[in-house]
């Protein structure tokens, strides 16, 4: 690269030292030592320019085919993107295709067991207020058969306690204070039976309203069951446990 520096120098001191043309710019030079430098400057030249002459020359060809590999794989992988939004689309819609079936027959089959537990739980309501309506007529006809007798039971012992009075009044009729006495015990025994009568009667009642009481507890828990369990299945808590409010 040396001589390079030196040949180019020697040629400009040729130009400025030429001679002039007037009234031109131009001047007379020495042909053979012009070309000689020359000459000598191609030699020094490293062969590395040569090339990259030639890159330079080839460079549109290159920045072209670049572009065109560019715009090959640009388009390449917008149709590789498109493919594959296709793909993941149809994928898409087949997935929520198959969740939605999903839903709709787990929806079913939830229907279809509370529908199956409302119907338990009514079937077995009615069957619990059938057996305390049959439980409430057994229990208010004994109660009555009850009454009955005791009434019955008080009738005759007044009836039997008056005709004893009557009797006795008669024994002792000319007997002033025989008669006052049987008198007073006929009324004391009179009143003894309606007392007996009242009070079978008021063991009676007590006895229908405790049992009625029992029957209305029974109905309560029945009803509280069933409303809890329609409370469970509206709520979505799942199915109530009925055996357990029995067991209680």
């Amino acid at each position: 690269m040396y001589r390079v520096f030196e040949a180019l120098d020697e040629l400009v001191a040729i130009v400025e030292e030429a001679r002039g043309i007037p009234p031109t710019r131009s001047c007379i030079v020495p042909r053979g030592d012009v070309l000689e430098l020359l000459d000598d400057v191609r030699d020094a030249l490293p062969g590395e320019l040569d090339d990259a002459q030639d890159v330079l020359d080839h460079r549109d060809k290159i920045i072209s085919d670049a572009r065109t590999s560019a715009e090959t794989t640009v388009t390449t992988a917008n149709d590789q993107a498109q493919q594959t939004i296709g793909s993941a689309r149809e994928e898409a819609d087949r997935i929520l295709a198959d969740a939605k079936a999903h839903a709709d027959r787990m929806v079913a089959e939830a229907s279809a067991h509370a529908d199956h537990l409302v119907n338990t739980a009514q079937a077995e309501a009615d069957r619990i207020v059938a057996d305390g309506n049959a439980e409430f007529e057994a229990v208010t006809g004994r109660a009555r058969i009850e009454s009955e007798r005791m009434i019955e039971a008080g009738k005759a012992s007044y009836d039997r306690s008056v005709v004893e009075g009557k009797t006795e009044r008669d024994r002792l009729v000319e007997q002033t204070e025989v008669v006052r006495a049987a008198h007073a015990e006929s009324a004391r025994l009179i009143d003894g039976a309606n007392e007996e009568a009242d009070r079978m009667r008021d063991e009676c009642d007590h006895y229908v309203d405790s049992r009625l009481a029992d029957f209305e507890e029974t109905l309560n828990s029945t009803l509280r069951t069933v409303r809890g369990g329609r409370h469970q299945l509206r709520s979505g808590a799942g199915a109530p446990d009925y055996a357990a409010d029995y067991r209680r």
